[in-house]
Protein backbone atom coordinates (compact mmCIF):
# COMPACT_ATOMS: atom_id res chain seq x y z
CA UNK A 1 0.00 0.00 0.00
CA UNK A 2 1.38 3.77 -0.71
CA UNK A 3 1.35 6.24 2.09
CA UNK A 4 -1.44 8.02 0.05
CA UNK A 5 -3.80 5.13 -0.12
CA UNK A 6 -3.25 5.10 3.93
CA UNK A 7 -4.05 8.75 4.01
CA UNK A 8 -7.30 8.38 2.42
CA UNK A 9 -8.46 5.43 4.78
CA UNK A 10 -7.62 7.63 7.55
CA UNK A 11 -9.82 10.79 5.97
CA UNK A 12 -12.76 8.54 5.77
CA UNK A 13 -13.14 6.07 9.09
CA UNK A 14 -12.91 10.05 10.59
CA UNK A 15 -15.30 11.08 8.37
CA UNK A 16 -17.70 7.65 8.86
CA UNK A 17 -17.50 8.75 12.68
CA UNK A 18 -18.23 12.33 12.78
CA UNK A 19 -21.23 11.54 11.02
CA UNK A 20 -22.37 8.22 13.63
CA UNK A 21 -21.58 11.42 16.52
CA UNK A 22 -22.85 14.49 15.36
CA UNK A 23 -22.04 16.96 17.69
CA UNK A 24 -24.72 18.36 20.01
CA UNK A 25 -25.07 22.56 20.09
CA UNK A 26 -27.26 24.29 21.89
CA UNK A 27 -29.78 26.49 19.65
CA UNK A 28 -30.89 30.15 21.02
CA UNK A 29 -34.10 28.86 21.96
CA UNK A 30 -33.11 26.44 24.09
CA UNK A 31 -31.74 28.72 26.09
CA UNK A 32 -34.63 31.10 26.22
CA UNK A 33 -36.70 28.11 27.40
CA UNK A 34 -34.14 26.31 29.98
CA UNK A 35 -33.72 30.01 31.51
CA UNK A 36 -37.11 31.40 31.30
CA UNK A 37 -39.12 28.84 33.08
CA UNK A 38 -42.13 30.22 35.67
CA UNK A 39 -39.89 28.37 38.52
CA UNK A 40 -36.57 29.95 38.36
CA UNK A 41 -38.17 33.53 37.65
CA UNK A 42 -37.99 35.64 40.50
CA UNK A 43 -40.45 38.58 41.90
CA UNK A 44 -38.14 41.26 40.39
CA UNK A 45 -37.95 39.41 36.99
CA UNK A 46 -42.09 39.53 36.61
CA UNK A 47 -43.02 41.74 33.63
CA UNK A 48 -44.94 45.14 34.26
CA UNK A 49 -48.25 43.77 32.79
CA UNK A 50 -48.63 41.30 36.13
CA UNK A 51 -47.18 44.16 38.38
CA UNK A 52 -50.24 46.43 36.83
CA UNK A 53 -52.77 43.54 37.52
CA UNK A 54 -51.52 43.02 40.81
CA UNK A 55 -51.88 46.29 41.81
CA UNK A 56 -55.95 46.99 40.31
CA UNK A 57 -56.19 43.81 42.50
CA UNK A 58 -55.33 44.88 45.57
CA UNK A 59 -56.93 48.60 45.00
CA UNK A 60 -60.42 46.22 44.54
CA UNK A 61 -59.43 44.36 47.66
CA UNK A 62 -58.85 47.75 49.38
CA UNK A 63 -62.18 49.11 48.36
CA UNK A 64 -64.22 45.70 49.12
CA UNK A 65 -62.97 45.98 52.23
CA UNK A 66 -63.81 49.69 52.43
CA UNK A 67 -67.39 49.10 51.93
CA UNK A 68 -67.44 46.27 54.11
CA UNK A 69 -66.97 48.53 56.77
CA UNK A 70 -68.92 51.37 55.93
CA UNK A 71 -71.60 48.72 55.45
CA UNK A 72 -71.31 47.51 58.68
CA UNK A 73 -70.86 50.96 60.13
CA UNK A 74 -74.50 51.88 58.34
CA UNK A 75 -76.25 48.77 60.11
CA UNK A 76 -74.77 49.70 63.38
CA UNK A 77 -75.48 53.51 63.30
CA UNK A 78 -78.88 52.67 61.83
CA UNK A 79 -79.92 50.64 64.97
CA UNK A 80 -80.41 53.99 67.32
CA UNK A 81 -81.48 55.78 64.28
CA UNK A 82 -84.33 53.34 64.03
CA UNK A 83 -85.15 53.45 67.89
CA UNK A 84 -85.09 57.51 68.09
CA UNK A 85 -87.38 57.65 65.00
CA UNK A 86 -89.73 54.64 67.05
CA UNK A 87 -89.49 56.70 70.20
CA UNK A 88 -90.41 59.89 68.56
CA UNK A 89 -93.19 58.19 66.96
CA UNK A 90 -94.46 56.76 70.40
CA UNK A 91 -94.58 60.23 72.20
CA UNK A 92 -96.26 61.44 68.89
CA UNK A 93 -98.72 59.06 69.47
CA UNK A 94 -99.09 59.18 73.26
CA UNK A 95 -99.47 63.10 72.69
CA UNK A 96 -102.20 62.71 69.70
CA UNK A 97 -103.77 60.33 72.00
CA UNK A 98 -104.01 62.36 75.37
CA UNK A 99 -105.24 65.12 73.01
CA UNK A 100 -108.35 63.30 72.17
CA UNK A 101 -108.98 62.04 75.26
CA UNK A 102 -108.71 65.62 76.61
CA UNK A 103 -110.75 67.51 74.05
CA UNK A 104 -113.55 64.74 74.38
CA UNK A 105 -113.37 65.16 77.90
CA UNK A 106 -114.06 68.35 77.88
CA UNK A 107 -116.54 68.13 75.10
CA UNK A 108 -118.22 65.61 77.90
CA UNK A 109 -117.91 68.13 80.40
CA UNK A 110 -119.79 70.67 78.62
CA UNK A 111 -122.34 68.77 77.40
CA UNK A 112 -123.04 67.91 80.64
CA UNK A 113 -123.22 71.39 81.79
CA UNK A 114 -125.44 72.03 79.30
CA UNK A 115 -127.80 69.84 80.17
CA UNK A 116 -127.85 70.30 83.87
CA UNK A 117 -128.17 73.96 83.08
CA UNK A 118 -131.16 73.51 80.49
CA UNK A 119 -132.92 71.57 83.55
CA UNK A 120 -132.33 74.08 85.98
CA UNK A 121 -134.29 76.53 83.11
CA UNK A 122 -137.10 74.66 82.85
CA UNK A 123 -137.58 74.37 86.63
CA UNK A 124 -137.28 77.88 87.53
CA UNK A 125 -139.92 78.70 85.07
CA UNK A 126 -142.39 75.58 86.20
CA UNK A 127 -141.94 76.50 89.44
CA UNK A 128 -142.99 80.12 88.71
CA UNK A 129 -145.53 79.25 86.41
CA UNK A 130 -147.26 77.37 89.09
CA UNK A 131 -147.30 80.18 91.93
CA UNK A 132 -148.34 82.85 89.25
CA UNK A 133 -151.20 80.53 88.45
CA UNK A 134 -152.62 80.50 92.11
CA UNK A 135 -154.61 83.06 93.17
CA UNK A 136 -157.39 84.05 95.49
CA UNK A 137 -159.69 87.30 95.21
CA UNK A 138 -159.36 87.20 99.56
CA UNK A 139 -155.30 87.01 99.47
CA UNK A 140 -154.48 89.36 96.68
CA UNK A 141 -151.25 90.47 97.93
CA UNK A 142 -149.93 86.44 98.08
CA UNK A 143 -150.71 86.30 94.80
CA UNK A 144 -148.95 89.44 93.84
CA UNK A 145 -145.95 87.88 95.82
CA UNK A 146 -145.61 84.79 94.02
CA UNK A 147 -146.17 87.06 90.59
CA UNK A 148 -143.03 88.56 91.33
CA UNK A 149 -140.90 85.96 92.93
CA UNK A 150 -137.64 85.55 91.05
CA UNK A 151 -138.13 88.53 88.60
CA UNK A 152 -135.77 91.21 87.56
CA UNK A 153 -136.52 94.09 89.15
CA UNK A 154 -138.04 95.85 85.59
CA UNK A 155 -140.23 92.86 84.89
CA UNK A 156 -141.36 93.21 88.63
CA UNK A 157 -142.42 96.09 88.19
CA UNK A 158 -144.61 95.91 84.96
CA UNK A 159 -146.08 92.60 86.70
CA UNK A 160 -146.98 94.67 89.34
CA UNK A 161 -148.78 96.86 87.44
CA UNK A 162 -150.13 94.05 85.90
CA UNK A 163 -151.97 92.37 89.06
CA UNK A 164 -153.46 96.28 89.98
CA UNK A 165 -155.54 96.41 86.47
CA UNK A 166 -156.43 92.42 86.80
CA UNK A 167 -158.10 92.87 91.04
CA UNK A 168 -160.60 95.20 88.81
CA UNK A 169 -161.78 91.38 87.67
CA UNK A 170 -160.59 89.27 89.88
CA UNK A 171 -162.34 90.55 93.20
CA UNK A 172 -166.06 90.95 91.37
CA UNK A 173 -166.06 87.62 89.89
CA UNK A 174 -164.59 86.17 93.54
CA UNK A 175 -162.15 84.17 91.69
CA UNK A 176 -160.10 81.77 92.31
CA UNK A 177 -157.52 78.89 91.15
CA UNK A 178 -155.22 76.40 92.35
CA UNK A 179 -152.45 74.62 90.14
CA UNK A 180 -150.26 71.94 89.78
CA UNK A 181 -147.25 71.65 87.67
CA UNK A 182 -147.35 69.84 84.13
CA UNK A 183 -144.51 70.32 82.09
CA UNK A 184 -141.62 72.88 80.67
CA UNK A 185 -139.23 73.05 78.13
CA UNK A 186 -136.46 75.28 76.51
CA UNK A 187 -137.60 76.86 73.33
CA UNK A 188 -134.61 78.12 72.66
CA UNK A 189 -131.05 79.47 74.05
CA UNK A 190 -128.78 81.65 73.21
CA UNK A 191 -125.63 82.49 75.62
CA UNK A 192 -127.00 82.49 79.30
CA UNK A 193 -130.25 83.26 78.33
CA UNK A 194 -132.72 80.17 78.33
CA UNK A 195 -136.62 80.83 77.02
CA UNK A 196 -138.79 78.00 78.20
CA UNK A 197 -142.26 76.70 77.78
CA UNK A 198 -143.82 76.01 81.09
CA UNK A 199 -147.68 74.45 80.88
CA UNK A 200 -149.92 74.59 84.33
CA UNK A 201 -152.88 72.92 85.15
CA UNK A 202 -155.82 75.05 86.35
CA UNK A 203 -158.84 74.53 88.39
CA UNK A 204 -160.79 77.90 88.56
CA UNK A 205 -163.95 78.69 90.38
CA UNK A 206 -165.92 81.80 90.53
CA UNK A 207 -169.25 83.31 90.25
CA UNK A 208 -170.36 82.24 86.91
CA UNK A 209 -168.41 78.67 87.35
CA UNK A 210 -168.91 77.98 91.25
CA UNK A 211 -168.47 73.99 90.50
CA UNK A 212 -164.88 75.04 89.00
CA UNK A 213 -163.49 74.93 85.21
CA UNK A 214 -160.32 72.88 84.37
CA UNK A 215 -157.55 74.70 82.03
CA UNK A 216 -154.23 74.49 81.10
CA UNK A 217 -152.18 77.26 81.36
CA UNK A 218 -148.93 78.00 79.14
CA UNK A 219 -146.63 80.56 80.33
CA UNK A 220 -143.15 81.72 78.24
CA UNK A 221 -140.45 82.32 80.71
CA UNK A 222 -137.09 83.74 79.89
CA UNK A 223 -134.78 82.87 82.50
CA UNK A 224 -130.98 84.79 82.38
CA UNK A 225 -128.40 82.11 83.70
CA UNK A 226 -125.57 84.89 84.15
CA UNK A 227 -128.07 86.75 86.78
CA UNK A 228 -128.69 84.30 88.91
CA UNK A 229 -131.35 82.86 87.26
CA UNK A 230 -133.61 85.62 87.14
CA UNK A 231 -136.80 86.05 85.54
CA UNK A 232 -136.21 88.33 83.03
CA UNK A 233 -139.59 88.33 80.90
CA UNK A 234 -142.92 86.44 81.22
CA UNK A 235 -145.17 86.00 77.95
CA UNK A 236 -149.09 86.21 78.65
CA UNK A 237 -151.05 84.22 80.55
CA UNK A 238 -153.64 81.80 78.87
CA UNK A 239 -157.03 80.63 79.64
CA UNK A 240 -156.10 77.33 78.40
CA UNK A 241 -152.82 75.63 75.70
CA UNK A 242 -153.16 77.93 72.50
CA UNK A 243 -154.87 80.38 73.42
CA UNK A 244 -153.26 84.01 74.00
Amino acid sequence: MTAQTCESDIDMESAERDDSHPEETETPEDKTSQSETPESRTPESKTPESKVGESKAAVAEKAIGKGAKKARSFQIGAVPLALGVLALALAIAVGVLGYVVTDRGNTIDTMKSQAADTVHAEKVALDYATGAAQMDYNDLAAWNKRLTSGTSKELSAKLTDAATAMEQVIVPLQWKSTSSPVASTVKSHDGDVFVVAAFVSVNTKNAQAPDGVQSTASYTVTVDRSRDWLITDVGGVDAAVGQK
